[in-house]
């Protein structure tokens, strides 16, 4: 169904059952095209003619010859039934703030034409085949991050992607930003003209949540991965006592994901000789190094939840009213993005744990009381400060995750002079978790810098796992040891980016 050009990328069927987390970031990247297999263009051309039926026998369809929201029980003469798909565009693409990225809006836009490749939604397949040729083209609509209150559907952001359809809004297009129109005729497309039901089905939805969502537990897998790594360093940092770890002692207690914690870092930590066991030094470390299974363990079984939640959402409809095969039209609530949210709020407290606890390690590598290692890890303290403020750093990002960290989904406000009276709130929920996720990232670059000064200032990088001293490598690529006090804000950045982007596992 694409025009393009690029034929060396992966090609990605979307049939609506099969879409998964990595197959949409790679989408996202812009590292594979888009298609639609020929059994999905069949389903989609029976459910317009279904629509179009109910049309012709004079039915009054909710959102096709009816008004929207708290209006829809004004009937539409058939001769307007176009421009009220317009009008709803035009009146919806409200949304405020800054654009989200653009792999999260070509998330959307493939999130939105795997439901509809379903055949359960009404729409042409010119129009499915226009919004297959703009994430294939790469014309990616601007769109706002504000705006949407997670039911009828993220309406905001989807109006401001399905507005470029139609010729109008804004997209990005090779690093430029233009009118929607132009955007596509750079691109060598054309826009469409919406009938009946296709504007409602573009936008009433949950791919505004879904994506920043998807692209969020993407992020969250590497940066528990990395907070397992951090761990390992830390606890040979500080000669961490591994008997905690016993996975006979673990059994006793069978969530699975404490032994999944373990059994990680015992891999990693596997031939070092700065871990000590039960007695050698003292007999138990204090909670953020002797609980780590448990807490680590316990946001992993949230990232679990989270990303079974997400998997079915993005094969699923979330449109209204549904065209069922049977022929009959029903107006439900599929559009209600609770699911979502809640999952999305159970999120950002998993995330935050990683940041928590990473805060409470960093903690013990610079408090001389602590660790018995040169006060801040610095190498002439007094003179220099070391790595105290480091530890500010990480204890202002966890204080604002706590904040951030209130569930969104707890709220609700009506709208739609309260036909609308329950929300969800979830694309709030998305956006706040990727930022938890994102401020995680940091801290936890910041416990890799303090762990690797703690090892320079021990001379004990000979006597480091072999997994570890590779990974600490790579931390000191970006932040070599600190020989004196300089400034390091940009590579505690530039470490978090990489935790963001790169996964251990691979």
């Amino acid at each position: 169904m694409s025009n393009s050009k690029l034929v060396d990328l992966e090609l990605i069927e979307l049939d609506g059952m099969t879409l998964d987390r990595k197959k949409i970031e790679r989408i996202a990247r812009g590292m594979a095209h888009v298609t639609v297999p020929e059994a999905n263009l069949i389903r989609v051309r029976a459910s317009r003619e279904r629509i179009e039926k109910q049309i012709n026998d004079g039915k009054v369809i909710y959102g096709v010859n009816t008004g929207f929201g708290k209006l829809s029980d004004i009937e539409i003469e058939k001769d307007d039934i176009a421009k009220l798909q317009l009008n709803l565009l035009r009146a919806d693409a409200v949304g405020v703030g800054e654009p989200l990225p653009t792999p999260v809006v070509r998330a959307m836009m493939t999130l939105r034409a795997n439901s509809l490749v379903k055949g359960f939604s009404g729409i042409r397949e010119e129009t499915l085949k226009l919004l297959i040729d703009m994430i294939n083209e790469g014309v990616h609509p601007i769109v706002p991050c504000k705006g949407s209150v997670g039911a009828s559907g993220d309406l905001a952001p989807l109006s401001h992607v399905a507005i470029v359809l139609v010729g109008e809004g804004k997209a990005e297009f090779q690093g430029e930003t233009l009118p929607g129109g132009e955007a596509l005729k750079r691109a060598g497309l054309k826009p469409v003209a919406l009938e009946a039901k296709e504007g409602l089905a573009l936008i009433n939805g949950t791919q505004a949540m879904t994506a920043v969502g998807t692209i969020a537990i993407n992020e969250a897998e590497r940066v528990g991965l990395a907070a397992d790594m951090a761990a390992c360093l830390t606890m040979e940092a500080l000669k961490g006592i591994i008997s905690a770890f016993d996975s006979d002692l673990l059994s006793v207690r069978p969530h699975p994901e404490l032994e999944l914690v373990a059994s990680r870092m015992r891999k990693w930590l596997e031939g070092s000789k700065r871990i000590t066991h039960q007695g050698e030094i003292r007999v138990q470390d204090a909670y953020s190094i002797r609980c780590i299974p448990q807490v680590h363990g316990a946001s992993w079984q949230a990232f679990q939840y989270v990303e079974d939640r997400l998997k079915v959402e993005m094969n699923a409809v979330t449109d209204n009213p549904i065209v069922l095969e049977s022929g009959e039209i029903i107006s439900g609530g599929h559009f209600h993005g609770q699911p979502i949210a809640l999952a999305m709020d159970f999120l950002k407290v998993a995330s935050a744990e990683w940041a928590n606890i990473s805060e409470r390690r960093i903690e013990r590598l610079v408090n001389p009381q602590l660790s018995g290692l040169s006060p801040f890890l610095a190498v002439d303290p007094g003179l220099e400060c070391g790595l105290m403020v480091p530890q500010y750093a990480a204890a202002s990002l966890v204080s604002e995750n706590k904040v951030l960290a209130h569930p969104a989904s707890v709220d609700s406000i009506p709208t739609s002079a309260n036909q609308e009276d329950h929300v969800s709130m979830g694309t709030i929920a998305s956006r706040q978790a990727r930022e938890i996720i994102h401020n995680s990232a940091r801290v936890i670059a910041i416990e890799m810098i303090c762990a690797s000064q703690a090892i320079y200032l021990e001379g004990a990088e000979r006597d480091l796992a072999p997994k570890t001293r590779e990974f600490l490598e790579k931390i000191r690529e970006i932040c070599p040891p600190l020989e004196s006090d300089r400034a390091i804000s940009d590579q505690m950045e530039e470490l978090a980016q990489f935790i963001l982007r790169e996964n251990l596992l691979n």
